[in-house]
């Protein structure tokens, strides 16, 4: 039997180790027993965003005295570029080890990683096909076998550049979009799409290439996908509750309607034996290990019938204002900003919306996971 640890640390810069490795040192972290890492940068999470590429460096760079090249690139390094508002840099490590005394059923872990794909594949169906036989091999690895035991699937996918276009234009091949920008939210789409099929949320004969990134109707109510300039595959990590894992830690999720609709969350949170009648006071915050959720400005240009302007900023982008605008209606709700807010939620969850995922330990264990 197998057991999860998740540990939230603090970061002052993306190249910051320090907290890694100081949690190795004394014995906290394991690092063979590392399975993903999650990280919030201070960049603009844009194509041009290197402070992904170069957080994911310095975290092998540091693994490297502990872990050999293998070991090094079977973990998932998912960075999350933009940091707006008040969010506050930070990574999460996803660790599975040996079982202790604890309850069960609990949070558990998987991970795959996807072949390259193919820059005429990525936001058409070949990427949603891709992605969800890759969700399908970490159910597998965690031990999940019902879709309705997985509550959260991170996935970080790559993006087109020009060079990478160019490299498809030489094959004689099209892409699915020119505009290096826009070629993010694609394959956000298309692979939040491929978590639906993967958790039968969505059949697979209902989504076309033409449905992607259009077809709002179509969303996963557990996808949440990064966009990177850092890789050419698909990072996946699944988080779920099984009776194969024990510890002190489980998850939820709840879906948001729109940017301010925290009571779902608040539902989560309940269900998970917070009181969360207000904001959570700190004996509650300090069972809140982790909290993981996707940000989207929606496509109407209102909010509950009021008008905003993300869509309409040429100076800052729309999933800039959106990660900003979440992480301060959830920073609320759970006295924290130090939560992953991720921006760009094609697919996931409802126009405008997104899902919300929550780690705690259970109310009768001591607090764990949060590192100074």
């Amino acid at each position: 039997m197998r057991q999860a640890k998740v540990h939230r640390i603090a970061t002052s810069a993306p190249d910051d180790v320090s907290g890694l490795m100081a949690a190795i040192g004394d014995g906290r972290i394991d690092p063979a027993g590392i399975i993903a890492i999650l990280g919030k940068t201070e960049g603009n999470g844009c194509v041009n965003d290197f402070t992904r590429a170069f957080s994911v460096s310095a975290l092998k760079q540091a693994l490297s005295g502990h872990l050999d090249r293998e070991a090094l690139e079977r973990i998932a390094y998912v960075m999350s570029g933009g940091t707006e508002g008040a969010l506050s840099p930070h990574i999460v490590v996803f660790e599975s080890g040996k079982a202790e005394a604890g309850g069960c059923p609990a949070l558990a872990i998987g991970s795959a990683l996807t072949a390259p794909l193919r820059p005429e594949h990525l936001g058409r169906i070949q990427q949603v096909a891709l992605v969800a036989d890759g969700v399908r091999a970490a159910m597998t690895d965690v031990g999940i076998s019902d879709p309705a035991d997985v509550h959260f699937v991170q996935i970080k996918c790559p993006l087109l550049t020009a060079e990478r276009i160019a490299s498809a234009d030489a094959r004689n091949e099209t892409v699915a979009i020119r505009d290096t920008l826009k070629s993010m939210g694609y394959s956000r789409g298309a692979s939040a799409l491929g978590v639906a099929v993967a958790l039968g949320e969505i059949e697979a004969a209902g989504i076309t290439d033409a449905s992607i990134v259009r077809d709002t109707n179509l969303w996963s109510s557990r996808a949440s996908t990064s966009a990177g300039v850092e890789l050419l595959n698909h990072e996946i990590v699944v988080l779920g509750m099984s009776a194969d894992w024990s510890g002190p830690l489980v998850v939820d999720h709840a879906v948001m309607a729109d940017g301010i609709d925290v009571e779902p969350v608040r539902a989560a949170l309940k269900r998970l034996g917070f009181a969360a009648d207000g904001q959570l006071a700190l004996p509650e915050r300090q069972r809140l290990v982790a909290l993981l959720a996707k940000a989207e400005p929606g496509s109407t240009g209102s909010l509950r019938g009021a008008r905003h302007t993300m869509l309409d900023d040429s100076d800052i982008s729309a999933t800039r204002h959106a990660r900003a605008f979440v992480a301060g209606a959830l920073g609320a709700l759970v006295g924290t900003s130090e939560i992953y807010v991720s921006g760009g939620a094609e697919h996931q969850g409802p126009d405008g919306g997104g899902p919300v995922a929550l780690i705690a330990t259970r109310p009768a264990t001591s607090p764990q996971g949060v590192l100074p």
